[in-house]
């Protein structure tokens, strides 16, 4: 067990070096033999007590300064710090952060100081460059993480691709799909493929939900599955068979930086695949159309979820047969956006919360209902939301429910095409909500739920005044 003073050797180094002071010297004002000061430096030999208070008085130091919990938090924090994945190319040790903090506690803290600057420069960075929904500013690097180049991929093909709708035209031609039997045509197709498709029970599944061996050429799908999802699942994994060569050109785009990015991305464009499956352009474009996009009624008709649909018909942008141009986001209860996408012209902030204004997080007060808005942005663009719960598939009476909120939107000059704004009146302006992308970026000072100040705007706080938000400028005396 190390004896208390144990390591502090490396602080009384320091602090001799400092001072400007030779072995010989620090140790005849102590009252010690420079070998036994060399010994206590390499923390060969504990700091006795009386050496302690000694050097205390000499330096005039605090004692708190040498305190074996002030060096912990040292290395705590130090360990905080390397495990950043900024570090992960280079290896550091444990042993050696260690060695840091006892060493050298004045490299140690220069460090913690440099990298609490560094986090500030990017979390600054990181609030600018949400300015745009790319995130892409002069000078602005943005996120590197795999979810948000998945996302700049679809955004920049404004998710719509042509090569895998053509892939699943092909599919239904050359496997002969049959509308009212597709899980049995799905089946039939894996079979001519050499792969062997099993319904599994929830133990044997292993938490899993598909999970496909390629040496055994088996794909086995959880019982929890309901018949959309088990077809889902189908064609997601037909997609990965047949067409590799489409998504291996895809997931080359240089502006996907890692492996993670790109495994990701090829899950992305399996899921588009097996959506254009079960949802084929043609016949759900018109459907969509003749319905006014009913959500449920083409969920119905379709044997897919809403969050299918949602996601189905933002895809809709062939030339020449383009559906309703949709913005379409996805929130948990804390509202954390696990996905958006945008060809109505909506921005979404890339890392900040979202608008607490937005009938998206109304949703989650009514479960499984359909809540409409119209907003209106910063810029004066007005938009038409639809917004609804989705509960993810679950297990028996133990499994955990999460519960999500889908919300899509249109430009407010679409509305009339979309059952949804039935009753609405688009042109009264009462009806109109303000919202902003988030509090760092809205100019709205007036807003009651302003979390945060402007970005644009220094903080001013009167003590004496209070306006409808902590942040919310008061005029008058």
């Amino acid at each position: 067990m190390r004896e208390p003073g144990q390591h502090l050797g490396a602080k009384v180094r320091a602090l001799r070096r400092q001072r400007n002071l030779t072995q010989v010297q620090l140790a005849d004002r102590l009252g010690i033999s420079a070998s036994y000061l060399t010994l206590i430096e390499h923390n060969r030999r504990p700091l006795p007590a009386l050496l302690l208070i000694k050097l205390a008085d000499l330096f005039q130091l605090d004692l708190k300064s040498l305190s074996t919990e002030n060096h912990a938090r040292v290395v705590a924090d130090l360990m905080e710090v390397f495990g950043d994945p900024l570090f992960e190319a280079h290896d550091v040790t444990n042993a050696e952060v260690r060695d840091l903090a006892s060493s050298s506690p004045t490299a140690a803290r220069a460090v913690l100081a440099l990298y609490q600057a560094y986090r500030g420069a990017r979390e600054a960075s990181d609030t600018l460059a949400a300015t745009l929904s790319d995130g892409d500013l002069d000078g602005v690097d943005s996120s590197h993480l795999p979810t948000e180049e998945v996302s700049d991929l679809v955004q920049r093909h404004m998710n719509h691709f042509p090569e895998l709708e053509a892939g699943s035209e092909a599919l239904w031609r050359e496997a002969r799909l049959d509308p009212d039997y597709l899980y049995t045509s799905l089946v039939r197709f894996l079979g001519q493929l050499g792969v062997t498709v099993r319904i599994v029970h929830t133990a044997e599944a292993g938490g899993a939900v598909r999970r496909y061996d390629p040496e055994a050429k088996v794909l086995s799908l959880s019982e929890l599955l309901r018949r959309g999802s088990r077809n889902f699942q189908l064609a997601y994994q037909i997609g990965l068979l047949t067409q590799a060569d489409v998504l291996d050109r895809f997931v080359a785009d240089p502006h996907l930086t890692s492996d993670s990015s790109r495994a990701l991305a090829r899950v992305a464009l399996a899921n588009y695949f097996a959506a254009a499956v079960l949802m084929p352009y043609g016949p759900f474009l018109e459907q969509a159309r003749a319905e006014r996009y009913d959500l449920d009624l083409l969920g119905h008709r379709f044997r897919t979820s809403f969050e299918q649909v949602c996601h189905r018909l933002t895809t809709l942008r062939r030339p020449g047969a383009e559906g309703v141009p949709f913005h379409l986001v996805r929130v948990d209860i804390a509202g954390n956006i696990s996905k958006r996408f945008s060809a109505s012209g909506l921005r979404f902030a890339r890392f900040s919360g979202a608008c607490p204004r937005w009938n998206l997080f109304e949703a989650f007060t009514t479960p499984g209902l359909v809540r409409t808005q119209l907003s209106q942005m910063p810029d004066g663009a007005t938009y038409f939301w639809i917004a609804r719960t989705v509960n993810r598939e679950g297990g028996g009476f133990h499994a955990p429910r999460s519960v999500l909120a889908i919300a899509m939107g249109c430009e407010a000059s679409r509305a009339r095409e979309l059952v949804y704004a039935d009753g609405v009146n688009l042109e009264a302006r009462e009806a109109v909500v303000p919202v902003g992308l988030t509090c760092r970026l809205c100019e709205r000072m007036d807003c009651e739920q302003r979390a945060f100040p402007p970005l644009q705007h220094p903080l001013k706080v009167n003590a004496d005044v209070r306006g409808v938000s902590f942040y919310a400028p008061v005029q008058g005396r």
